[in-house]
């Protein structure tokens, strides 16, 4: 169900290239993150000074903030190749160690949700990252024996939406840990600004405030929005837009005007009327909605509590009164 949403956070199958052409190549270019752009603008010219490789990064956050991102420019800003895998693909130690020796001096490696890594896979990329050598075991009992290969230095750029679920010494090898936080609707408005003169679409200001305001403050929720409000455009109104027209697009993909859709609203609509405004286990509000419990606690619960209605009691799930004024519901009898 999650995959099918328009404001679905991660990437959908096929949008690799739409991403691709609306990416900014430098960090002058990237919108948003203030903090972390400017530690990076320094440590990329600190390392280009000294003709150094980068030490390793991490970046961790919620889905569609830019992690990737971030990977391409430094690469682009370091002139050096990139390498893209992820977590799940490299299943053996013999994965990791193709990918490493294929590396060249100064190449990044891109890791994501590096978090699911195997524990075996993660004992071979210590001594990767620390001392640039890979010890592999050669055989099986008493003839067994260990091979040191040395590598070209490189730069592995993790990225995790869970950073609690990656250990400890993992997460102490890398130099530097990033946190990317969810975006302001005012950087929103320039990243779709930005957007649309790559896509020639033509939006007034108030077109875009429309879409930066529903995108769940989130740059690939807004990317994606932008592109259907541009098609809707085409199709119905040759093209032209203004606010009505961006509105009357997003209202069509049941997105409102705080970013929620079906599925969020139902979640809310379920506590207060079948529940009385909570508290509601999880497992009975999963059963209740026809959800899964876990899609519920790591998609959906997230953005609704930040929008501040939705509460985790000791006792369950409870519906704020922000959440009765957004649903136009009464709190009587609550």
């Amino acid at each position: 169900m999650d995959e099918e949403r328009v404001i679905n956070t991660k990437a959908k199958d096929g949008e690799e290239n739409w991403e691709k052409s609306l990416r900014p190549k430098k960090l002058t270019e990237y919108i948003g993150q203030e903090a972390l752009r400017q530690n990076l603008e320094i440590m990329l010219t600190a390392a280009k000074q000294r003709q150094e490789t980068v030490e390793h990064l991490l970046f961790y956050g919620p889905p569609g903030l830019g992690k990737t991102t971030l990977a391409h420019i430094i690469a682009n800003e370091l002139g050096v190749n990139l390498r893209l895998t992820a977590g799940p693909v490299i299943e053996k130690a013999g994965d990791l160690a193709a990918i490493l020796t294929n590396l060249q001096e100064g190449d990044i490696l891109f890791i994501d949700e590096i978090h699911r890594l195997s524990r075996t896979v993660e004992e071979i990329l210590y001594p990767a990252m620390e001392d640039y050598v890979l010890d592999l075991v050669i055989g099986k009992g008493p003839s067994a024996r260990t091979l040191r290969i040395d590598l070209a230095k490189f730069t592995i750029i993790g990225a995790t939406t869970k950073i609690s679920l990656l250990s400890a010494p993992l997460r102490d090898r890398f130099g530097a840990v990033h946190h990317l936080d969810y975006y302001t609707p005012e950087e929103l408005g320039q990243i779709v600004k930005r957007s649309s003169g790559i896509l020639g679409v033509d939006l007034d200001e108030a077109s875009m405030a429309e879409v930066a305001n529903r995108s769940r403050r989130t740059p690939r929720v807004a990317n994606r929005l932008l592109r259907r409000v541009r098609d809707y455009a085409q199709v119905k109104h040759a093209g032209k837009v203004d606010v009505t027209i961006a509105s009357e697009a997003l209202n069509m993909l049941g997105v409102d005007e705080l970013g929620l859709d079906k599925i969020d609203l139902a979640i809310l609509e379920t506590i207060i009327d079948k529940f009385g405004g909570g508290p509601v286990g999880l497992n009975t509000l999963a059963a209740a909605t026809g959800e899964d419990s876990e899609t519920i606690e790591d998609v959906y619960e997230p953005y609704l509590m930040r929008l501040g209605f939705l509460d985790r009691s000791p006792r369950g799930r409870v519906a704020t009164v922000r959440a009765y004024e957004h649903l136009g519901k009464s709190q009587a009898g609550r």
